[in-house]
């Protein structure tokens, strides 16, 4: 099983290239990092996924909680740390072994670019990463199936069908609910957005 299963390269090579406009084009934390954290105990450990500029890791550090941020792009991982000074891990999404480590799991606009063959088993990881009980908060752009926006990144653009379905293979569930709601991007396209919270089993 070759590694381009779990990560696209063209789009990582993306985000290294554009990482010090990417990290700069916003300040303040997800919209809907608040109300995720709302559902966490005190001081609870998260891993953030594809952590970008680092700046929903800021507001969960500021708030008190035990944040390990992580991103695939060695360059967007530097901005990351030069915004919340501490070490961001550089971590491709197959390389997350961690088994019953934390609390929680932030990935926000992230495992949207995971290959659509890939993404059940990057669920897999994340699922085994959490703690029994644990929260898992997900965004994606919605669509028809796998493309490119004008930006030459990879989307595996999932339905609210072919997302359950990928959450089902990978399995260990207890509660799965998906928002849609409308939203923009760096490439400046309104798109529907599905946005997925999952307790684990």
């Amino acid at each position: 099983m070759g590694e381009g299963r779990f990560h696209d390269a063209a789009t990582l090579a993306f985000y290294d290239r554009e990482a010090s406009a990417y990290a700069a084009r916003r300040t303040e934390a997800g919209p809907h990092l608040a109300e995720f954290l709302g559902r966490l105990p005190a001081g609870g450990r998260i891993l953030e996924l594809g952590c970008g500029g680092g700046q929903d890791a800021a507001a969960m550090i500021a708030a008190g909680f035990d944040v390990t941020p992580t991103d695939g792009s060695p360059k967007l991982a530097q901005e990351a740390e030069r915004r919340i000074g501490r070490r961001v891990r550089v971590m491709r999404f197959e390389e997350l072994d961690a088994v019953e480590a934390y609390e929680a799991v932030w990935a926000n606009a992230c495992l949207l670019h995971v290959p659509a063959a890939g993404l059940a088993g990057v669920l897999a990881r994340v699922r085994r990463a959490l703690a029994p009980g644990g929260l898992f908060y997900a965004g994606f752009k919605s669509g028809d199936g796998e493309g490119r926006d004008s930006l030459g990144r990879y989307y595996n653009f999932p339905n609210e069908e072919t997302l359950r379905a990928a959450y089902a293979e990978a399995g260990g569930w207890s509660r799965l609910d998906i928002r849609i709601g409308a939203g923009g991007g760096y490439d400046g396209v309104a798109r529907t957005w599905l946005h997925v919270t999952a307790l684990r089993a």
